[in-house]
C-alpha cells in the first residue's frame, strides 16, 4: 500500500505540473508572441485559460502519465505525451471555435501544441531524473526476494536491475544450491529450509519483503500453494517464474487459451492476423513500386549478363521458406553456370563470379528479381534470408534453434544482414550469430523495424558492405 500511495503521489504531481506548465506557456504566448495570439481566440482573458485547462484535464484521463511505472521505455513516454498534447489541442481548438468564429485556430494549435509537447518532454526527462535519484536513495522502492536456483530467476533479476528508475532492492535468494553465474549483488541468503522457518516464524507478521519471485518445479504444487497463502497473508506480491529447460535461449511466454494460461517457447507479433495483413499490403505496394521503377533497367542488365557469361539471365534455386517448405527463389545470375551452385557459398575471390556479377552482388542488384517472389507470396521484403536446401539440412543438424527462423517468411533483406552477419559463413559461430539475429527479428517484428532495415539496406547500396561478395 505504501508503494501504491507513493506511485500515486508521483503520478498526480506529474499531472498537476503538466497543467501548470500548459497554463504558464499560454501566458507566455500571450505576452511574448502576440503575432499568434492576436489572430487567435486567445486574448489574455481567463476564459481561454479555463478552456485550455479543461482540455488538458480531459486528455489526461484518456492518456494518463506512465512515468511512475517502474519498467518504462522512452518510446512509450514520447508517444503518450504526443497523443496527450494532440488531444488537448483538438479539444481546445474545437471548443474555442464553438464559442467564436474569429482567430486562426489551426495555426495557433500547431505552433502552441508543438512547443507544449517539447516543454512537456523536457519536464518528463527532468522528472525521470528526479525519480531515478529518489529511488536510488531507497525511497519508493520495492524489496525483492527470489526462491529457487533456476537460471530463470537470474534473467528476471537482470531485467529488474537494468534500470535504476525501477527502484527495486534485491535482498538475495533462498535455494539449496547456488545460481550459476549469479553476480555478488544477488547473494544466496539461505536454504529452502531457512525460507520455510521464516514462514513459520512470521505466519501473519510483518515481513521485510514486498515481492517474491519463485521458480520451483510444478511437482512441488503443495509447497507452492503454501508459499502463495503466506504471501497473501503478508501482503506480498507473488510471481511464479517459469523454469528454463535445458539450454533454451527462447523464454517461455504466457498465452491465453480460453480461460487457461499456457506457455510457449516462442511468440511472434506476426502470429496476429492484423500484423500479417499490414505486412503483406506493404510488401505488395513496395514491390510493385520497385519493379516499375527498375523495369527499364532489366533489359540493360540482361544484355550485360549475356555479354559477360553464357547462360540464362535469371538464376533459379530451391530455397527453404515459411514453415520449412521449399520454393524457387529468383536472382539475376552473377556467376558462371557451375555444378556447385546449390551447395557452395560464394567466397571473396570466387572464380565463378564474372565482373558485372561481382558488382551486382556488392550492390544487392542481383536480389531485385526476388520482388517477384514477394508478389507471389513466397517471400517478404524483410525477413530471415532464405538458405539453400543443402544448408538447411546441414545447419539444422548442428544448431538447435536453426529451424525457428522458418516461423517467418524469408526476406530480400533481413536484420542479420544489416547488423554484421552478411556473406559467407566460414565458421559455425557465424551462422549461430545469424540465427540469433533472425530469431530476434521474428520475436520483435514491427513495421517501423522493417522500414529501418530497408533504409539500412539502401545505404549498403551506396556504401557496399565488405562482407558483400
Amino acid at each position: 500500500m505504501q508503494d501504491i500511495r507513493g506511485n500515486d503521489i508521483i503520478k498526480w504531481v506529474t499531472v498537476i505540473l503538466d497543467w501548470i506548465l500548459s497554463c504558464l506557456l499560454l501566458a507566455v504566448f500571450d505576452e511574448l508572441l502576440p503575432q499568434y495570439t492576436t489572430t487567435s481566440p486567445l486574448n489574455g482573458t481567463k476564459s481561454e485559460m479555463i478552456i485550455l485547462l479543461m482540455s488538458i484535464i480531459i486528455a489526461t484521463f484518456a492518456f494518463p502519465t506512465v512515468i511512475h511505472r517502474r519498467k518504462m521505455n522512452v518510446g512509450l513516454i514520447v508517444r503518450r505525451n504526443a497523443l496527450l498534447v494532440l488531444m488537448t489541442m483538438v479539444i481546445f481548438v474545437f471548443t474555442c471555435r464553438m464559442i467564436t468564429t474569429s482567430g486562426n485556430y489551426i495555426a495557433f494549435g500547431v505552433v502552441y501544441g508543438f512547443v507544449l509537447w517539447i516543454s512537456i518532454m523536457t519536464l518528463r526527462f527532468f522528472e525521470r531524473a528526479v525519480i531515478n535519484h529518489f529511488r536510488s536513495e531507497g525511497r519508493n522502492s520495492r524489496t525483492i526476494v527470489f526462491l529457487g536456483n533456476d537460471p530463470a530467476n537470474l534473467n528476471v533479476y537482470n531485467g529488474l536491475m537494468s534500470d535504476p528508475a525501477t527502484g527495486y532492492r534485491v535482498l538475495g535468494y533462498y535455494s539449496d544450491s547456488v545460481i550459476d553465474n549469479a553476480p555478488p549483488s544477488l547473494p544466496r541468503i539461505g536454504s529452502r529450509d531457512d525460507f520455510r522457518k521464516m514462514m513459520e516464524e512470521y505466519p501473519n507478521g510483518e515481513i521485510a519483503m514486498d515481492e517474491l519471485y519463485c521458480s520451483l518445479s510444478h511437482s512441488e504444487a503443495g509447497e507452492l500453494r503454501h508459499i502463495m497463502e503466506f504471501c497473501d497473508k503478508n501482503v506480498i506480491r507473488f510471481y511464479y517464474v517459469p523454469r528454463i529447460f535445458s539450454n533454451l535461449q527462447l523464454s517461455l511466454r504466457p498465452e491465453k487459451f480460453g480461460d487457461t494460461v499456457i506457455f510457449t517457447n516462442h511468440h511472434e507479433p506476426l502470429m496476429f492476423l492484423g500484423n500479417r495483413v499490414a505486412k503483406r499490403i506493404f510488401d505488395i505496394v513496395f514491390s510493385v513500386f520497385v519493379l516499375l521503377m527498375l523495369l527499364p533497367l532489366f533489359p540493360i542488365i540482361a544484355v550485360i549478363i549475356k555479354t559477360q557469361s553464357k547462360g540464362p539471365v535469371f538464376f533459379k534455386q530451391k530455397r527453404t521458406g515459411l514453415n520449412g517448405d521449399s520454393f524457387m527463389c529468383y536472382k539475376f545470375r552473377s556467376m558462371h553456370v557451375n555444378a556447385d551452385a546449390d551447395r557452395v557459398q560464394a567466397t571473396k575471390h570466387d572464380p565463378r563470379k564474372f565482373p558485372f556479377g561481382e558488382f551486382m552482388r556488392k550492390t544487392n542488384l542481383d536480389e531485385f528479381p526476388q520482388f517477384l517472389n514477394v508478389l507471389k507470396g513466397d517471400m517478404s521484403i524483410v525477413g530471415p534470408r532464405p538458405h539453400m536446401v543443402f544448408h538447411t539440412e546441414k545447419y539444422s543438424a548442428l544448431i538447435d534453434k536453426y529451424m525457428v527462423r522458418h516461423f517467418s517468411k524469408p526476406g530480400i533483406t533481413g536484420y542479420a544482414q544489416v547488423t554484421g552477419f552478411r556473406g559467407e559463413t566460414e565458421e559455425l559461430w557465424q551462422m549461430e550469430g545469424r540465427i540469433q539475429k533472425d530469431i530476434w527479428y521474428i520475436e520483435n517484428w514491427s513495421m517501423w523495424l522493417d522500414i529501418k532495415i530497408i533504409f539500412m539496406t539502401a545505404l549498403s547500396i551506396v556504401r557496399p558492405d565488405k562482407a558483400a561478395y
